[in-house]
């Protein structure tokens, strides 16, 4: 625990800084020390906000004082250090994912950009699950970690002013999907009919930090039928677990 920092963050903040590494095992343990506080002490915690290598903790200060919570803070962690070996899983969300065309219209470039073809950079896209390290950027965008380098590309010169909700994106070595519509510089090469943000639903996110997604090619036919069920609330998505911390390339 000794490059584990706690400092103070404002009035009702600490931040567990866990170093200067952004790697799965790091954020898998951002994420159980989220889980364990929120467990144990749900009502002295106003908000938890994982990061890639740190957790922001805000408490209600009438209900514990910073020095208890920081005290807390460690036994929690010294807890977690004794049962580091235990396999710990996480949920992985299957993106189903209508690639190239109208829905992405830069898959033929990153195809050419990284001389492959394009029936090649969907089967690497494909081909692995990634970790949520958080959302963050526009309500439930996920900032995922694991893309391989192989389909990396670089971001528009000049981004999009307009970009639909569900397309999938990728900048630099890094893959993502917008949760809603908004401006953005990824190049495009697929969209998913899925809803990620519903503000009216009292669990407004598809998914969250600590989970992994994985990405699955569909038609523009079933694309559509997706769609609709989407929109009707029969759509269920498909789930399934994978060891946190690890690559996760044979979930599902």
């Amino acid at each position: 625990m000794s490059n584990i920092n706690i400092v103070k963050a404002g009035e009702q903040g600490v931040v567990v800084d866990f170093g200067d590494v952004i790697e799965p095992g790091v954020n898998a343990r951002v994420h159980r020390l989220a889980q364990l506080i929120s467990g144990k002490m749900p009502h002295e915690i106003l908000e938890l906000v994982p990061t890639y290598r740190s957790l922001m903790v805000y408490f209600d200060p009438l209900r514990i004082s910073r020095d208890a919570l920081t005290d807390k803070i460690r036994l929690f962690l010294d807890s977690d250090a004794e049962s580091s070996e235990k396999a710990d899983t996480a949920t992985v969300v299957s993106i189903p994912v209508c690639y190239g065309g109208e829905f992405g219209p830069d898959l033929e470039f990153v195809a050419s950009h990284n001389k492959l073809s394009v029936e090649e950079v969907v089967e690497i896209h494909t081909s692995r699950a990634y970790q949520v390290y958080m959302l963050g950027f526009t309500p439930g965008f996920p900032y995922l970690g694991g893309m391989s380098d192989r389909i990396a590309a670089p971001r528009l010169a000049q981004p999009r002013v307009v970009i639909p909700a569900g397309s999938i994106g990728i900048a630099g070595s890094q893959t993502g999907i917008y949760p809603i519509q908004s401006p953005g510089g990824w190049q495009l090469i697929g969209r998913t009919p899925l809803q990620l943000f519903n503000p009216g639903s009292a669990d407004p996110f598809l998914f969250a930090a600590g989970n992994y997604l994985r990405f699955t090619a569909i038609d523009a036919g079933t694309f559509q039928e997706i769609l609709r069920q989407v929109e009707s609330g029969s759509y269920k998505p498909v789930t399934g677990t994978v060891k946190q911390g690890e690559d996760a390339a044979c979930a599902l």
